[in-house]
């Protein structure tokens, strides 16, 4: 599955043609990944990436997560996707991360705008959550653009690098969703 975000920018459903692209951006980008991802220093050679894109595929099928690869002229920079997928109760959480030489684009926000359009319209989706740690002032950046409702803050949500994060936690309804 393939969802076009623009005449660059292009989703690809998670698979494993893309295990070595990936562990090409996540090496290239392990200090700036590091600081908000507890994943990074598990990749450590392709492989790593590869059991992990496995898993993806299997959550797929599973109907639990639907993720995409983020390519930009057809250059793989990131990764983007609903998790918890909650079918029964209609919601989701879209997480997401970028090759930090393709910032200050737009390719996140345009990314998650196509993506909410896909669970609302697609998965039948009533709500979609985003957490971003509240030193991630890029991250935050991107629901607040996109018009997310800011619910709360999540107090040491999340273990990164042997510190506890405050998540600050987003969520957008289906009936604020315009298309």
């Amino acid at each position: 599955m393939i969802l076009d975000v623009n005449e660059n920018i292009r989703l690809e459903l998670t698979s494993l043609q893309h295990n070595e692209a990936l562990f090409e951006v996540i090496d290239r980008n392990r200090a700036h990944l590091s600081r908000f991802l507890s994943w990074v220093e598990d990749m450590e050679r392709p492989g790593h990436v590869k059991s992990y894109l496995q898993n993806c595929e299997l959550l797929y099928r599973e109907r639990k997560e639907v993720s995409f690869v983020i390519k930009n002229k057809d250059k793989v920079c990131g990764r983007i996707g609903l998790h918890h997928l909650n079918l029964q109760n209609k919601s989701g959480a879209i997480g997401y991360w970028l090759d930090k030489q393709a910032q200050g684009q737009g390719i996140i926000t345009k990314s998650c705008r196509t993506l909410m359009a896909y669970g609302f319209n697609e998965l039948g989706l009533n709500r979609i959550e985003l957490k971003a740690a509240t030193e991630n002032a890029g991250s935050r950046a991107v629901p607040v653009r996109l018009g997310f409702t800011q619910e709360g803050i999540l107090r040491q949500a999340e273990l990164v690098n042997g510190k506890f994060l405050d998540l600050v936690l987003y969520a957008f309804l289906k009936q604020d969703w315009a298309g």
